[in-house]
């Protein structure tokens, strides 16, 4: 029986993350690791209450310093498949066995739940601003021509990965911040690790977390430097 750790790097998700929890199909996975980045609100309460594992940061470490602490405690408990999830709503985490099963079945080794794949109207219709739609398409395409993985989004916060790809790609010295994720997949495509997609529908409301557009720039430029970096084999 393989053991499935979802981990879910949260920053102030009090709002949404019993929603989050409760949307996980009973008996899908094994374990369910929150990663507490000093929120200011009550998001270690609500998950203890819930009944999740909680691990908090000694200081702010950021969306990648938060998940690095997650995947070195998942692989640690000895998790087969681990399960990023955002703890915003914004992913229907009862999509998590499709995501889980071609991993388990040996198939693939990475796979995205996008918010893409079912195309721009459903995209739209979920309430992704038409800016953030734009820029990541954009976004993917460049790194589509640069990686070949021939994906729909390189940008959501719903994924799932084999415990041999954390084991060989060199997360922990990726970037502490939202970029980390596009390193991640720089990585994994350097290294020809076989990657999927599954259609998720997306939700935009208030309480989701969400960029700004200014934030949105920076992650654009960091995403591109990515990019090139990859281009020139240092990644």
């Amino acid at each position: 029986m393989k053991k499935v750790f979802v981990v879910m790097p949260a920053y102030n998700a009090e709002k949404t993350l019993e929603k989050t929890y409760r949307d996980i199909p009973p008996g899908s996975v094994t374990e369910v690791i929150l990663g507490d980045d000093c929120s200011k609100d009550r998001t270690v309460e609500v998950a203890k209450k819930l009944g999740i594992k909680v691990l908090v940061t000694p200081r702010n470490l950021g969306y990648g310093g938060n998940q690095k602490m997650l995947y070195r405690a998942a692989l640690k408990e000895g998790a087969d498949v681990i399960v990023m999830l955002h703890p915003d709503w914004q992913y229907d985490a009862a999509k998590i066995p499709e995501m889980i099963i071609p991993i388990i079945a040996g198939e693939k080794d990475v796979m995205m739940g996008s918010r893409v794949l079912g195309g721009s109207v459903d995209t739209l219709a979920g309430g992704m601003p038409v800016w953030k739609y734009i820029s990541n398409v954009f976004l993917t395409l460049c790194e589509n021509l640069t990686f070949r993985l021939g994906l729909s989004e390189y940008h959501t916060g719903f994924r799932a990965y084999s415990r041999k790809v954390l084991e060989t790609i060199p997360f922990e010295k990726n970037s502490n911040d939202f970029v980390f994720d596009t390193e991640v997949l720089a990585e994994v495509a350097r290294h020809r690790f076989r990657v999927g997609e599954v259609a998720v529908p997306c939700r935009y409301f208030p309480e989701a977390s969400s960029v700004n557009f200014a934030r949105s720039t920076v992650y654009g430029l960091q995403t591109l430097m990515v990019c090139f970096r990859y281009m020139l084999k240092l990644i």
